[in-house]
């Protein structure tokens, strides 16, 4: 990493910033802290509010892992985030109907390409169903061009719930975030 990590286990003496560490700890659980959250804890607040969002976003939605697990793993290839893969690649290998062809799809497809066309109406042909391709390709657009096209909207609006559109965006996004502060500071040392 960039900046070095703060100790494992950190030691705080404000209580403010030690009660934070305490809710970080307990999201992580038995895994113990990880490299992301051993950066975040340079800024406890910052680490607090992360922690509360991402937590939120990993285990308070509606949509399925497998919906959420392509998403951010999309994003983390796109990105260059492999830190992020490695984390989130397993647990979308655990999904039920994805298969490593699959994986590897959402590893190494060429980006959406604007303008539709293709399976789904989203320009993804291969081994997706029509929502992760509809996920795959709203997620491209998200990251590469933040603007998402019409048709692309569309077919997620068609296929989900609004709150389901509302939770897919804010992981895309969510993960975006991560990516981004992970290839920046180098978490993990795997990146880029």
């Amino acid at each position: 990493m960039r900046l070095p990590y703060v100790p494992n286990p950190p030691h705080f003496t404000d209580p403010t910033d030690q009660a934070i560490l305490e809710r970080v700890q307990k999201r992580r659980g038995e895994r113990g802290l990880l490299e992301l959250d051993r950066a975040l804890l340079h800024s406890p607040p910052v680490a607090d509010g992360w922690n509360s969002f991402l937590g939120a976003i990993r285990t308070r939605t509606t949509i399925p892992a497998s919906i959420r697990e392509t998403a951010i793993c999309r994003v983390a290839v796109l990105n260059k985030a492999w830190y992020e893969w490695e984390h989130h690649a397993p647990l979308l290998r655990e999904c039920p109907g994805i298969t490593e062809e699959i994986m590897q799809y959402i590893k190494n497809a060429p980006p959406a390409p604007r303008g539709g066309g293709g399976e789904a109406g989203v320009g993804y042909a291969g081994p997706l169903d029509e929502k992760h391709a509809t996920v795959l390709a709203y997620t491209d657009q998200m990251t590469i061009g933040v603007a998402v096209e019409d048709g692309v909207f569309g077919e997620l609006k068609r296929l989900f719930e609004e709150r389901e559109v509302v939770e897919i965006t804010a992981t895309v996004a969510a993960y975006n975030c991560v990516s981004r502060f992970l290839v920046a500071l180098d978490v993990g040392e795997k990146n880029a």
